[in-house]
C-alpha cells in the first residue's frame, strides 16, 4: 500500500465523523515490515446487523471505562475487542489456579469462619436475626458442620451454673458441637440472659428448692454441674454444693422414671435393690459358713478357733462380725439371690455396698451357672476394701476373676448367689476412729444395702468439684466438707457419673499447655477455665469417663515418690482425643 493511500484511510478512519464497526478491523503485522510501522487492513462485511454493533459499543464502553481499552488519539496502537476479552479471561483463569490467588481466597473463607466463630465467644450476647443465627449454629453444611459430634443434635443438656467462669465456656462449646443446651439460672434477670446466648434456653430455679427443679430437667438427657457457693457460709456450701447435687439428680432420676412408666416398663439408670437391711426379716436366706484353705491335719495343728454372728441390733443396723484365728481360715455370709420377676444381673453392670464397721477387707464371691444343674456352677471373684465408718463400695462385674483360671470370664446372667468374706489374711490396719493397737483377725460389718449398678457406656451427670488446692485454709476444711458430700451423693444416684478436681482456675486461653490427670489429691498446679469446660464436653460421650473421679491441673514437675499417673499433652485442635488415653489409666468407681 502506498503512502498517500496509507494517509488516506487514515484520515479516513480517525479524521471524518464515520462510524466504523471495531469488529471490521483487523490487526495485522507482516513479516517483512519495519518494527515502527503498523498497517491496517479492512474487511467489508455484506450486511451487520443493527443489534450486534449496539453490543459492539456497549462492551467497547465498558472496556475504555475499565482501562483495558487505549483511547483514540494520534498514531496509538488500535486493539481489537475480541483480543482484548480474550486476554482478560486468560488473566483470571491464571489467578484461579495460581497458588497466591487459591491462598487468598482460603484465607478470606478462613477469617469469615473464624469471625463468626468469635462472635459466638464472646461473653456479651450479641443481636442477630433468625436466619443469622440457624445459620451460624451447627447445621448439616454449615460452615462449621465439622465441629459437630455424632448425636449432639438428639441430646439435651442442661448446664447448671451456665452464668460460671467455666459454665459460661461450656455452654459455647455445646452449642458449637450441635447440643441443645438448657440453663439453670437462679435469677432471670436481662443481665443475666444477656451473658447466654440467644439460642439458649434459660430456665429459672434454686438447686436448693427440688420444686424449681422439675422443669428444667424435663427433656434433658445429660447434665453438667458447673454451680458452686459464693460464699464459705456454712449453709450456702451445703445448698450449692451438697443438697443442690442432690436435688439435680434426683429431679433427673425422677423425670427418667417418669418416662419408664410411660412406655410400661422401669428407667435404665435406676438401681436394682437386691437385699435390704432396715429390719430383721432382711437377714432371712442368708447363711454363715466357715472354712480352711489347708488340709484337715494342717488345720487341725494350726486351729486357734473361729466364729460369727448375723444379727440385727437394737440400734436397727445387720451387722456381720466374728473372728478367725485358725490359719488359712475363713468366714463367709452367703445368700441365693432372689431377683423380680423379669430382671437379670446382665441389665447391671456391677455391684454396689452401702458398709460400715471397722474397715477391714473382704471378698466377694459369686456363683454362677445353671440353675437346673448346680454342680456346673463356677465360682468368681473380686476383693474389696472398706474405711472405718460407712462408705459405698462399686464392685464392677468385669472385676470378677474365675477361681478356676480355665474357667470362662463372668456372666452376669448366670449368677444365683453372692458371698461375702472375711480371712486374716492381707488385712491392712486402717487410720480412722478405730485407733488403738487393731487386731487383724476380728473383724465387724454393717450392712445397709446391696444393689446392682445400671449398665451404660455414657456419662449422664458431669460434675465440678474442686482440689482444694487455692482455697484460703480459714474456708478449705468447709469447703471440701460439702463438695465431697455432694460427690457421694452423685455415686449413690446410679447415674453414670464423671467427677472433675481442677486446679486452681485461671481466666486465660485453653489448649496452650499439657495438663496432667490423677487420683490422690496431689496436684497443686492451676488450670484455665477453657480446659475444664473442654474436658466436661468430651466427658459426655467418652466410655472411659464414666464412673470415675480424677484430679486434673497443668503440667509440672512432681517430686520424687510423688509421680503422677499420666501426662497428656492437650492440643489445641478439636479432633485430639486427649481425654481417653489419659482416663484409660484411672481406677473407677473411686
Amino acid at each position: 500500500m502506498s503512502t498517500a493511500a496509507s494517509a488516506a484511510l487514515t484520515s479516513s478512519i480517525f479524521g471524518s465523523n464515520h462510524r466504523l464497526n471495531w469488529r471490521e478491523l483487523q490487526y495485522s503485522s507482516p513479516p517483512a515490515a519495519k518494527v515502527c510501522q503498523r498497517s491496517f487492513v479492512t474487511r467489508a462485511a455484506s450486511s451487520v446487523d443493527k443489534q450486534k454493533k449496539r453490543k459492539s459499543k456497549s462492551k467497547r464502553k465498558e472496556v475504555q471505562e475499565e482501562g483495558k481499552l487505549p483511547q483514540e488519539s494520534g498514531d496509538q496502537v488500535l486493539e481489537v475487542l475480541p483480543a482484548a476479552s480474550s486476554v482478560s479471561s486468560i488473566k483470571n483463569r491464571i489467578e484461579e489456579v495460581s497458588p497466591i490467588g487459591l491462598g487468598r481466597r482460603s484465607r478470606q473463607i478462613f477469617d469469615e469462619v473464624w469471625r463468626k466463630f468469635s462472635g459466638l465467644g464472646q461473653i456479651s450476647r450479641t443481636t442477630r436475626t433468625d436466619d443469622d443465627e440457624a445459620a451460624l449454629l451447627l447445621r448439616e453444611g454449615g460452615p462449621m458442620c465439622e465441629f459437630a459430634i455424632p448425636g449432639a443434635q438428639n441430646t439435651t443438656v442442661l448446664v447448671v451454673g451456665a452464668t460460671s467462669s467455666v459454665g459460661r465456656i461450656v455452654v459455647r462449646k455445646l452449642m458449637l458441637r450441635g447440643y441443645t443446651v438448657k440453663a439453670l439460672v437462679r435469677n432471670d434477670d436481662k443481665e443475666v440472659v444477656e451473658m447466654l446466648p440467644t439460642a439458649v434456653e434459660v430456665v429459672k430455679g434454686d438447686v436448693g428448692e427440688p420444686s424449681t427443679l422439675k422443669t428444667a430437667v424435663e427433656g434433658c438427657n445429660k447434665v453438667i454441674y458447673c454451680a458452686t457457693a459464693r460464699s464459705s457460709i456454712t449453709g450456702d456450701l451445703n445448698r450449692v454444693d451438697h443438697l443442690g447435687v442432690y436435688n439435680i439428680t434426683k429431679a433427673l432420676q425422677d423425670y427418667n422414671n417418669k418416662l419408664a412408666q410411660l412406655r410400661a416398663g422401669k428407667s435404665s439408670k435406676s438401681k436394682l435393690l437386691i437385699s435390704k437391711f432396715k429390719s430383721e426379716d432382711a437377714l432371712d436366706g442368708w447363711e454363715i459358713r466357715q472354712g480352711t484353705y489347708f488340709q484337715d491335719v494342717i488345720a487341725a495343728k494350726y486351729d486357734g478357733g473361729m466364729d460369727a454372728k448375723f444379727e440385727f441390733t437394737e440400734e436397727g443396723a445387720a451387722v456381720f462380725s466374728g473372728y478367725v484365728f485358725t490359719r488359712g481360715g475363713y468366714i463367709e455370709l452367703s445368700k441365693k439371690l432372689s431377683l423380680p420377676l423379669g430382671c437379670t444381673l446382665d441389665r447391671y453392670e456391677g455391684i454396689v455396698f452401702s458398709v460400715g464397721g471397722n474397715g477391714r477387707s473382704y471378698v466377694i464371691i459369686l456363683e454362677a451357672g445353671p440353675l437346673a444343674d448346680m454342680s456346673k456352677s463356677k465360682l468368681y471373684f473380686a476383693r474389696i476394701s472398706t474405711k472405718a465408718g460407712f462408705c459405698r463400695v462399686r464392685v464392677p462385674f468385669s472385676s470378677f476373676r474365675p477361681v478356676n483360671p480355665e474357667d470362662p470370664m463372668l456372666d452376669p446372667f448366670l449368677v444365683h448367689t453372692l458371698t461375702i468374706r472375711f480371712e486374716p489374711r492381707r488385712q491392712k490396719p486402717v487410720d480412722g476412729p478405730v485407733g488403738g493397737k487393731q487386731d487383724l483377725r476380728s473383724f465387724q460389718l454393717i450392712l445397709e444395702y446391696i444393689k446392682a449398678l445400671p449398665t451404660g457406656q455414657e456419662t449422664d451427670f458431669v460434675l465440678v468439684s474442686c482440689t482444694g488446692s487455692g482455697i484460703e485454709p480459714t474456708r478449705r476444711e468447709q469447703v471440701l466438707k460439702a463438695k465431697k458430700a455432694g460427690e457421694d451423693s452423685l455415686r449413690r444416684s446410679g447415674l453414670g457419673y464423671t467427677i472433675i478436681r481442677p486446679g486452681p482456675l485461671m481466666e486465660e486461653p485453653g489448649g496452650q499447655r499439657a495438663l496432667i490427670f490423677d487420683q490422690g489429691n496431689r496436684i497443686s498446679q492451676g488450670i484455665s477455665c477453657a480446659d475444664v469446660a473442654d474436658i466436661c464436653v468430651k466427658a459426655l460421650h467418652d466410655s472411659t469417663a464414666r464412673n470415675k473421679s480424677f484430679d486434673v491441673c497443668y503440667e509440672y514437675v512432681a517430686d520424687p515418690g510423688k509421680e503422677l499417673y499420666e501426662l497428656v499433652a492437650h492440643l489445641p485442635d478439636k479432633a485430639n482425643n486427649y481425654l481417653t488415653p489419659a482416663l484409660s489409666v484411672l481406677e473407677k468407681n473411686t
